[in-house]
């Protein structure tokens, strides 16, 4: 279970996460955690979150975010807000770490959608792009459809052609719980 002060650090994408408060602390209203991000460093693709808003203060550094056709690029004080269901992505589009403030409403699995995406980094389970690799990314979309889902085509299209690599990989033995992470405190 993910606590205020926990950090993760995610190898491929960049991405250092620090908890500030969580679901259990805010009876599941909110997440909300520092996202530092590396020069370079962004998330692997364009997504949706269907049920779920996302705030990002910029503290520092510079951001690059993509809604839906539209391009933002916002600095030191300055908030984006993506609204459930808009298709985004984010990256630093500076030289420097940028850091931001993140709050997600309600919380829901995003606490271990985070944890999940940083431990199969750890563990070799991700392409270079920092998506899961094919089992374990059908694995992934099944277990957190209601935090995040691919921008097209229709989700169900996507859970129909990823349901025999699910099987495929829980035959294997495969499964998505987060290796035991050791706990970082800022």
């Amino acid at each position: 279970m993910a606590h205020a002060g926990q950090i993760l650090e995610n190898p491929i994408s960049g991405e250092k996460i620090i908890f500030r408060q969580t679901a259990a602390e805010t009876d599941g209203e909110l997440l909300a955690f520092e996202l530092v991000l590396a020069p370079g460093g962004a998330v692997p693709g364009a997504h949706v979150h269907p049920e779920q808003e996302e705030r990002f203060e910029v503290v520092s550094g510079t951001m690059a975010f993509r809604l839906g056709l539209k391009r933002v690029v916002p600095g030191p004080g300055e908030t984006v807000v993506v609204p459930a269901g808009r298709v985004h992505r984010f990256e630093n589009a500076g030289d420097e770490p940028a850091h931001v403030l993140v709050e997600v409403r309600p919380a829901l699995e995003m606490e271990r959608l985070l944890q999940t995406v940083v431990s199969l980094a750890e563990e070799g389970r991700c392409l270079r792009s920092g998506m899961p690799k094919p089992l374990d990314l059908a694995l992934f979309v099944r277990e957190f459809r209601r935090e995040v889902r691919a921008p097209f085509p229709p989700p169900l299209a996507v859970r129909a052609a990823l349901a025999p690599l699910a099987w495929a990989a829980e035959r294997r033995g495969r499964d998505l719980q987060p290796a035991e992470l050791t706990p970082s405190f800022a």
